[in-house]
Parts: structure tokens; C-alpha cells; sequence
């Protein structure tokens, strides 16, 4: 078993051994020691479903009132005028069948995908490249429209796309150490409301069944649920 870093061990001593309130694990967040970098916060919910059936999948974009903090790169596939207009709307890569032919050899220097519709039939043979790493472009979370500019200002923005894994877990990125306590506390409040939304209608019992919160090098600090 690997020896715990000092700082780690100093971060650990300041976490409460039963949940808190969300605003108290904030607090605490904030107290633990920093790393030399600004740490990314993020959340990790456990619903009450079960993501093998279809009808109880959770999954969208949100987009969070303070942003997250971090630039995220952005790819478009898109030819002539919607091209241009992805452009000027900040996207950092945009292309067509060229873009397909350099991601297909291994491009991959971006964090989001936003395609028109006319080119997905070529953007589909990527499916073994970009699925994996959930890059995919999909219409349900408005990442494949003509709507080039509106997608690609709201991700940059801080939109976050959400999805529960097979455990039924969302893990979120909500910020950074740097921001304000209130922009923290504001964007997870306003990421359990949109989870809220998108409960399914099959989904019995307690909902939102579990939460933590934690930085990149910090630990986990368990939330009270009840007190959401």
C-alpha cells in the first residue's frame, strides 16, 4: 500500500468522518491543503437507478452559472457558411471530411465535438475513436445542430455534458479551487436541480441517493443528502 503524503494526510485530518451540508463541505474543501495548481472541484452523485434499461439512463448537458473554469477546446464538423459561423461563434477546430481524415490518424487535441447533421454519415465512422471517450456527437444533448454558434458558445460558457455510469454514478467537474464559495455552491445547487429534471420516470425509491465533493489532489467529503 502506497504511504500517504503529508499533504494528503493534513487534508484528510480536516474531513468529517459523517456527512455534512453541502455548504459545510464546500467549507471544508477549502480548508485542506492546496495543491501548487488550481484544482478542479467535482462532484460525485449516486442516483437510484439502474442504467442497464434504457428507460432509467440519465443523461444531458447542463449548463452551469459560474462555468467550470477550465477552456475546453472545442472541434466542429461542418462545411461552407456553418464552417464560418463556427469560427466565429470560438470554436478551435473546424473542418469537414479533412477533419475526419486527421482525427481518423489520431488527432484528438479537444475536449468537445459539435456536428451539423449533413455531416454525420462521415462524422459516424469515427464512432471507435470518439465514443470511447465520450466525444460522440448526439442530438439529445444539442451537440449535433445547425445551430453551430449557440452550441458552441454554451460549451464555452461551461456547459457540461452529464451521463450516469454503469454503477449509477454522475461525475461532474463543478469548478475550481479558486472560485468563490458561493459560484461553487451556486453551480452544484443548480447541477442537482437539472439532475432533478431529468429523473426518469422509472426511477422508485430515493432519487439522489449519495454525494461527495473533492479536488483534484484532495479527498472525498461526504454530503448529507437530506439537508439538499
Amino acid at each position: 500500500m502506497a504511504k500517504m503524503s503529508k499533504r494528503m494526510k493534513a487534508a484528510c485530518e480536516g474531513v468529517a468522518a459523517t456527512p455534512v451540508s453541502l455548504s459545510e463541505a464546500i467549507d471544508v474543501l477549502m480548508k485542506t491543503p492546496a495543491a501548487r495548481f488550481d484544482e478542479s472541484v467535482d462532484v460525485a452523485i449516486k442516483l437510484g437507478v439502474d442504467p442497464r434499461h434504457a428507460d432509467q439512463m440519465v443523461r444531458g448537458s447542463i449548463s452551469l452559472p459560474n462555468g467550470t473554469g477550465k477552456t475546453v477546446r472545442v472541434a466542429v464538423f461542418a462545411r461552407g457558411p456553418k464552417a464560418e459561423e463556427a469560427k466565429a461563434a470560438g470554436a478551435d477546430i473546424v473542418g469537414a471530411e479533412d477533419l475526419v481524415e486527421k482525427v481518423q490518424g489520431g488527432f484528438l487535441d479537444f475536449d468537445r465535438v459539435v456536428a451539423t447533421p449533413d455531416m454525420m454519415a462521415q462524422v459516424g465512422r469515427l464512432g471507435r475513436v470518439l465514443g470511447p471517450r465520450g466525444l460522440m456527437p448526439n442530438p439529445k444533448l444539442g451537440t449535433v445542430t445547425m445551430d453551430v454558434s449557440k452550441a458552441v458558445s454554451a460549451i464555452k460558457a461551461g456547459q457540461i455534458e452529464v451521463r450516469v455510469d454503469k454503477a449509477g454514478v454522475v461525475h461532474a467537474p463543478v469548478g475550481r479551487r479558486s472560485f468563490e464559495t458561493e459560484a461553487l455552491l451556486a453551480n452544484i445547487e443548480h447541477l442537482i436541480a437539472e439532475l432533478n429534471r431529468m429523473k426518469p420516470a422509472a426511477a422508485k425509491g430515493r432519487y439522489i441517493q449519495s454525494m461527495a465533493i473533492s479536488s483534484t489532489m484532495g479527498p472525498g467529503i461526504r454530503v448529507d443528502v437530506n439537508t439538499l
